[in-house]
């Protein structure tokens, strides 16, 4: 990368932590902030249940992903190892504007350095596994756009969420018909022929190889991938249950429906918000939004939006110790 694109991507950053910052103000300067913080203190030991959520919904994540990682066996050992792999890992995809992909190079490298797991493979089950995550997030979203239909929402939430589904869909099957038609081994191929393009030849090898590997796992191990999809399907289902726990622990218990409706539509402006480290700014947006339209309090919004990034900060905390912990490791250690 040259000093240019380097200043470029910086200023970029600067600008999306901004763009998320503002609305973070604006979000704070439409509640009351001392209410909100003595609802949230509320919550008490029930954030131990809500963090248990995460957690097992952390697990079948990493499960999910181990399924992709074929040359290794399904065994708990193996679960553990992707497990921390994970958590390390989600620490820069929370903070690194790069659509949830920018702790993905760490896992790479730790699934190389500690376990021995090719940068290929390591590659490839990482790309399988954001696919197999927005498939699923795809049927949770439908499901979700469909209860959102018949419920008392305003007209312009349910189209800006439709307008918002659609894109996501497309995404999803341009994302998904890229692997498994090797369009990219496709568009190299027929880029190379032109004169000005011969330096593609250098890279098309490896870009052939992984189109391969991809292939293989859609065409081959079809059972692995509709399990794994049906596992992140059920890891995108708990953050309903974290919904709907944490308004009983605020003392304003909501439907299981309304908080699928509530999930939805704070996951899918998380989707059209990748560029923001963390969403920041508008995933409070979107819960002021929804709740204020759904129970009539946005600041009860606000409060559930608090109580969420106090657990992901918590977590993101646990996931940098562990990142700690790696460097103190010897290298392709197999013994643990």
């Amino acid at each position: 990368m040259s000093s240019g694109q380097g200043g470029a991507l910086k200023s970029l950053k600067i600008i999306y932590l901004l763009a998320g910052g503002a609305l973070l103000v604006w979000v704070l300067t439409e509640v009351d902030l001392v209410a909100v913080a003595a609802e949230a203190v509320t919550v008490g030991w029930g954030m131990v249940v809500l963090l248990g959520l995460y957690f097992a919904a952390f697990v079948i994540d990493s499960f999910t992903w181990q399924m992709a990682l074929t040359a290794v066996p399904l065994n708990a050992r193996w679960l553990y190892r992707t497990w921390k792999v994970r958590m390390v890992g989600e620490v820069f995809n929370s903070v690194l504007p790069a659509a949830g992909m920018g702790g993905e190079p760490v896992k790479a490298a730790l699934l190389k350095r500690y376990y021995g797991i090719g940068y290929k493979q390591g590659t490839t089950s990482i790309i399988l596994g954001k696919t197999i995550n927005m498939v699923a997030l795809v049927i949770f979203l439908s499901i979700g756009f469909f209860l959102m239909a018949g419920s008392g929402l305003p007209t312009a939430y349910k189209s800006v969420a439709a307008a918002g589904l659609a894109s996501f869909i497309a995404g999803t099957f341009l994302f998904f018909a890229v692997q498994r038609f090797k369009l990219t081994s496709v568009a190299g191929s027929w880029l190379s022929r032109w004169p000005f393009a011969h330096r593609i030849d250098d890279v098309l090898h490896h870009i052939h190889d992984m189109d391969g590997r991809l292939v293989q796992f859609y065409t081959h191990h079809k059972g692995r991938f509709a399990g794994a999809v049906a596992l992140a399907l059920v890891n995108w289902l708990v953050g309903i249950a974290e919904i709907y726990y944490t308004m009983v622990f605020l003392d304003h218990p909501i439907s299981w429906n309304d908080a699928w409706i509530i999930e939805a539509a704070v996951q899918l402006v998380r989707a059209g918000t990748f560029f923001i480290p963390a969403s920041i700014g508008a995933q409070e947006g979107a819960f002021l939004l929804v709740y204020g339209a759904m129970t009539g309090s946005p600041g009860l919004g606000v409060t559930v939006a608090v109580v969420r990034r106090f657990r992901e900060i918590l977590w993101l905390l646990w996931g940098a110790v562990l990142g700690t912990l790696f460097s103190f490791r010897p290298v392709h250690d197999e013994s643990r």
